[in-house]
């Protein structure tokens, strides 16, 4: 009897269940059955999903407080996502569960929603959404909220979440309407209105309002119940304040979140000191005050993490009291930081680079500046600028190296005998020296590694009997093996006999030869002590002296330009320009220099200046710069010497195919402006007009040469993007079979002609004109330079080889043309290589050969 009451109660309980689980009747048991399952199990494990997602979030995010920080801490990419593919698994499975909630236990019924978590469901879809930057389809969740739950108590609440994505969708004027009737007529909780709030200053601070975000700010804070929130609404308000130049306002916001202490997050606690130690002018009265307070954060074990910016702030306290060398090893130290960000390192290679460049020291300053372009985003306005300070310092240091070069190759030329003897021995010493340093310091540093094993349980176990343990044996063997052997790299084929031994930089500059300057020069081991081995490489040749002095020359006159002009150093520019003066140089640097020197004059030293414009007056009348001197408006731009009118009629003669005139006409120009900018433009235009007329190898050497001398300014530029991209195209000098099934293709007739019958080729070209006009052609006419001695005309635009014979065949024949000149017909690809290469005899052998 009782199983069968028990029976009874089961199905009883069943059947309840079943209709329970309908979603179309709006019962009791149906709308809390649907209301529990909803809350207790599809939003509780979406919840517990879009937490740890969140959280992950924020394990990865690193702020970035060199500049404003978000209000909101999420990693934005550039990207507008529209679907879920590639997103956080976490936020994936919350969306998941938000949909399922929606799908199984939605109760719309006579369009009432009668399950009370549905629209919980939809706020988690949308956050997930958020989160995951699919903004458009997370503005459609909200926007649905506010739309069919009027009554619902997640109202407010999704429309900050709605307006938060208006602002990610750069629509911050539509969030601020919006922000600003809810708090008009909504009554809002305190943590509501402080998201409110925040939302509205990142708007402003969006649309670069600073003092009305602070104000938006401000109240956050005040609202706020969460510290670490009130912490970064106060950090972000001090970081305003610096922006707008209130120093004192910024500071008292940092001292805020200073004194939350540990209940809001250690970095905005440390970044909050450090940024009123910046803020704080330095003083004889705080100095002490200032360092006393740094060292106490550097010795903090809690500050370990944040390392790398108190050193850097070190760095910056010590280079402000001149503390150059203490500076620059605490900038190494923050460097070294294994959490040190992108941004700071970037900001202390800068630092280290603007030191090195100031102290002349170029290829140093010029590895920094590598390494600040590293650490940069690239396409930012910074980037552009860093990576414009290294094309210029490039240049500086190309340069530099030649003079130091040359000057150190014709010191020992000027040298006696005697005194080029006792240089290179004391060079020798000192590479005996230091190879003896190095070898005792390896030597003391593998004695202690092997005697502090043999204090350990297995040294001692091992002692005397294998022969790595045994120190003396070890030792008499490395000695055995460098007598024999000498000192060997650890790498395949050591036994090779032509080792070499790789010399620093500074033991390549104090080497004075005829070879090319810089680091790194390989000598072969066997000659590195020997005098004999230098003193042959002392250049005897007066000839090569000279050409040593002009380089060098030439070399001083650049830097001069180039401290003048991208550098502003005007003592540094007057220092090389002067050298050049005083080094017998050549006559086309003698005028340029002396005005250039007038100019720099003009700023730094009136009456030099004056006496420098009389000089070039007296000692260079007839020239365009004293005509410049003595009437300013003589020489304009548009007048026809001025250089950009010469430069404008050359270019026209090299249109008309005047490429011998455009070759002497640049020629002439570059040696009458030597040292202007516009002399990159006459040497590219001459290397075009070299292409046209002597073929492809010279124009590649003309190119070279473009980019090697002007690698920083526009032109140069050019060429090394027609060296590196164009040039490797038209390099083949093969020929393209003619064999085209059907003669498909583009053909064109070639009339060749020798320059001295110009006046036959000229009538000829309006003969072939008339004929095409008349024929109802579309083809056209050219006449094309192809060397010194040669011309074409030539028809252009044949669809087959076929057609462009009949052509031919119908001028002949045709007695209105009777045009019997010698011609052939070409596939135009060939036409190209010919005229790149030149090599229209390889043409005519190519074509005159049998077929296989």
């Amino acid at each position: 009897m009782k199983l069968r009451y028990q029976f009874i109660f089961y199905i009883a309980l069943g059947a309840i269940l079943f209709h329970a689980c309908s979603t179309k009747k709006d019962a009791f048991v149906n709308r809390n059955w649907h209301a529990l399952n909803t809350k207790y199990n599809t939003l509780y494990n979406g919840g517990i999903a879009f937490e740890k997602g969140r959280e992950t979030l924020n394990e990865a995010y690193r702020d970035n407080y060199w500049e404003i920080l978000p209000v909101e801490r999420m990693e934005v990419t550039e990207e507008i996502k529209l679907d879920s593919e590639d997103n956080n698994p976490n936020f994936v499975i919350a969306e998941e569960k938000a949909t399922k909630a929606i799908q199984k236990h939605s109760m719309e019924i006579g369009g009432i929603e009668r399950n009370p978590q549905t629209d919980e469901a939809f706020l988690l879809l949308g956050k997930a959404r958020y989160f995951d930057q699919r903004y458009i389809p997370a503005l459609e969740a909200f926007n649905y909220i506010l739309r069919k739950y009027t009554e619902s108590d997640k109202l407010n609440e999704a429309t900050i979440w709605r307006e938060k994505t208006n602002i990610r969708l750069e629509n911050e004027e539509l969030a601020l309407r919006n922000l600003k009737r809810l708090l008009k007529y909504e009554s809002l909780r305190d943590q509501e209105y402080a998201d409110a709030r925040a939302m509205m200053a990142q708007a402003y601070i969006n649309l670069n309002i600073p003092d009305t975000a602070i104000q938006q700010l401000k109240i956050a804070a005040a609202y706020t119940g969460k510290k670490p929130e009130k912490g970064r609404y106060y950090y972000i308000i001090g970081q305003l304040y610096d922006q707008l130049g209130y120093r004192d306002s910024a500071n008292y916001a940092f001292n805020k979140v200073i004194d939350l202490k540990r209940s809001s997050p250690r970095i905005y606690y440390v970044n909050a000191q450090l940024q009123q130690i910046e803020n704080t002018e330095t003083s004889p009265g705080n100095r002490e005050e200032l360092l006393e307070q740094l060292t106490r954060m550097e010795e903090n074990r809690e500050n370990r993490p944040y390392l790398g910016k108190i050193f850097h702030r070190l760095g910056e306290y010590h280079m402000a009291y001149g503390q150059d060398s203490l500076a620059i090893a605490y900038y190494n130290r923050s460097l070294r930081d294994i959490n040190g960000s992108s941004q700071l390192n970037a900001l202390n290679y800068e630092r280290l680079a603007e030191y090195h460049f100031d102290k002349s020291q170029y290829p140093l300053a010029g590895a920094y500046y590598d390494s600040v372009l590293t650490n940069l985003p690239e396409n930012t306005k910074k980037f552009r600028a860093f990576r414009k300070k290294r094309e210029n310092l490039q240049e500086v240091v190309s340069y530099e190296a030649q003079v130091a070069y040359a000057d150190s190759v014709i010191g020992l030329y000027n040298m006696s005998l005697d005194d080029r003897l006792a240089y290179f021995g004391t060079h020798i010493a000192g590479l005996k020296a230091a190879a003896e340093a190095r070898e005792k310091e390896e030597s003391q540093k593998q004695a202690a590694g092997f005697a502090q094993f043999g204090s350990t349980k297995g040294g001692k176990e091992n002692q005397g009997k294998f022969y790595f343990y045994n120190i003396t044996s070890l030792g008499y063997g490395k000695n055995e093996f460098r007598n024999k052997w000498g000192d060997r790299e650890l790498e395949d084929n050591w036994r090779w006999s032509n080792k070499n031994k790789v010399l620093g930089s500074d033991d390549a500059a104090d080497i004075s030869q005829a070879d090319q300057p810089g680091a790194g020069e390989i000598i072969p081991e066997e000659q590195l002590y020997s005098l004999d081995y230098y003193m042959d490489r002392v250049p005897r040749d007066p000839a090569v002296i000279d050409s040593l002095e002009r380089e060098r020359n030439f070399a001083n006159y650049q830097l001069g330009l180039i401290y003048k002009e991208k550098f502003g150093e005007f003592m540094l520019a007057a220092a090389k320009l002067e050298k050049v003066l005083n080094s017998s140089p050549e006559d086309r640097l003698v005028l340029p220099s002396k005005y250039n020197l007038y100019k720099i004059y003009e700023q730094t030293s009136p009456a030099l200046a004056e006496a420098m414009k009389q000089r070039i007056i007296s000692e260079h009348p007839a020239s365009r710069y004293a005509e410049l001197l003595l009437n300013p408006r003589a020489i304009l731009v548009g007048d026809k010497d001025s250089p950009e009118a010469r430069y404008t009629a050359l270019y026209e003669l090299f249109e008309q195919q005047e490429y011998l005139r455009t070759i002497t006409g640049a020629e002439e120009n570059i040696n009458q402006y030597t040292g202007e900018p516009i002399v990159a433009k006459f040497e590219l235009l001459k290397a075009n007009a070299i292409g046209r007329l002597q073929g492809f190898e010279q124009f590649k050497e003309a190119l070279n040469y473009v980019a090697l001398n002007y690698p920083n300014l526009p032109e140069g530029r050019k060429a090394q993007e027609i060296v590196a991209e164009q040039l490797p195209k038209l390099e083949p000098r093969e020929f393209t079979s003619e064999d085209i099934p059907g003669g498909q293709g583009n053909w064109k007739v070639v009339f060749p002609f020798r320059r001295s019958k110009h006046a036959t080729a000229l009538e000829l070209k309006g003969r072939l004109e008339n004929s095409i006009k008349e024929l109802n052609y579309s083809n056209k006419v050219s006449m094309d330079i192809y060397d010194l001695e040669k011309e074409f005309v030539v028809v252009h635009g044949f669809k087959s080889r076929d057609f462009a014979l009949g052509y031919v065949e119908l001028l002949k024949i045709n007695r209105d043309y009777r045009i019997d000149f010698e011609n052939f017909v070409i596939l135009s690809d060939n036409y190209k290589t010919i005229q790149v290469h030149k090599n229209l005899a390889d043409y005519q052998q190519f074509i005159s050969t049998p077929k296989p």
